[in-house]
């Protein structure tokens, strides 16, 4: 870390405080050099990581789609935003800590597997789009699947 006033690489923290919200440090520096003080910001960089499509191809992981596509299916006062995003964020652990890529098959499975014990509606509702079901027949099918 550089004085923003001297150019000087030694300094010391002054003070330091953590925003949990942002995921953000803080600090206070002061340069050993010139005195002068200065703010820095450390954040944890976010990691990329690809998910496998149905197709084969590759596509970037994003918390928000999951997200979006779990609150289509459900309904606002059945499941809490909190306890979806909760979901989502333990997908993301999962998809980041996984030693080979995930597909797009298996985090459908994590979200049907998780709507079925929350809300069955939104389990049918979310099926009748991952599984593409076609005629009230994949509807009857799945219905005895989960009753």
């Amino acid at each position: 870390m550089k004085c923003p006033y001297c150019g000087c690489t030694t300094s010391k923290v002054v003070d330091k405080r953590d925003n949990n919200e942002e995921g953000t440090t803080r600090r206070r520096r002061q340069c050993l050099r010139c005195g002068r003080r200065y703010t820095t910001y450390e954040r944890i960089e976010k990691v990329d990581v690809s998910i496998v499509k149905k197709d084969g191809s590759l596509e970037k992981f994003d918390c928000e789609k999951l997200k979006k596509g779990i609150m289509k299916a459900v309904q606002k006062d059945k499941i809490p935003e909190e306890a979806i995003e909760e979901f989502c964020e333990e997908v993301e652990r999962r998809v980041l800590t996984n030693p080979h890529p995930l597909t797009s098959i298996e985090i459908g499975e994590m979200v049907l597997i998780w709507l079925r014990t929350k809300d069955p509606l939104a389990y049918i509702r979310f099926a009748s789009i991952y599984k593409n079901f076609e005629s009230i027949k994949d509807f009857k099918e799945e219905l005895d699947n989960i009753i």
